[in-house]
């Protein structure tokens, strides 16, 4: 129903997935409809879940780490909407580079996942505490490199 939420979008990161897309082509002239089908699809799902399907403020985008210029490009296209960024640890994704080019104008609007890098932090006895570390480490990491709305 219109009250639940919904997660959309999804760039993946295997070798070789990003030459559909690239396929595509790239518009010629300046009609509109040439345009949209030039559009990568990460670009025309970011658009319709903006302007169509987000009427009840419930949706997100799914957008990895691993790619930070389609995150600027998806961030354009949403404005505000929240963004669930997995890769970041293990699948290499740059805290930094995520923070610059996906935070919504008020500073916020990432949720940035890293499962990896902490489920298996340890496989020793320390487990949970290495998990511990390894996710107030990572959430220092963000805090530094937050931008935060000027007054």
């Amino acid at each position: 129903g219109a009250d639940r939420g919904r997660e959309l979008g999804r760039h993946h990161r295997a070798p070789g997935s990003d030459d559909a897309q690239r396929a595509q082509g790239a518009a010629v002239g300046g009609d509109r409809r040439v345009q949209h089908r030039a559009q990568r699809p990460h670009q025309r799902v970011a658009e319709r879940v903006a302007r169509e399907w987000n009427g009840n403020g419930n949706c997100l985008l799914v957008t990895g780490a691993t790619y930070p210029a389609q995150l600027a490009e998806v961030r354009r296209i949403v404005g505000d909407l929240p963004l669930l960024v997995p890769g970041i640890g293990a699948q290499g994704g740059d805290v930094e580079a995520v923070l610059e080019h996906g935070q919504a104008s008020d500073g916020a609007g990432l949720l940035i996942s890293s499962s990896r890098a902490i489920l298996y932090a340890s496989a020793a006895d320390d487990f949970t505490d290495a998990a511990r570390q390894a996710t107030l480490a990572l959430r220092d990491q963000i805090n530094r490199h937050r931008r935060l709305p000027t007054e």
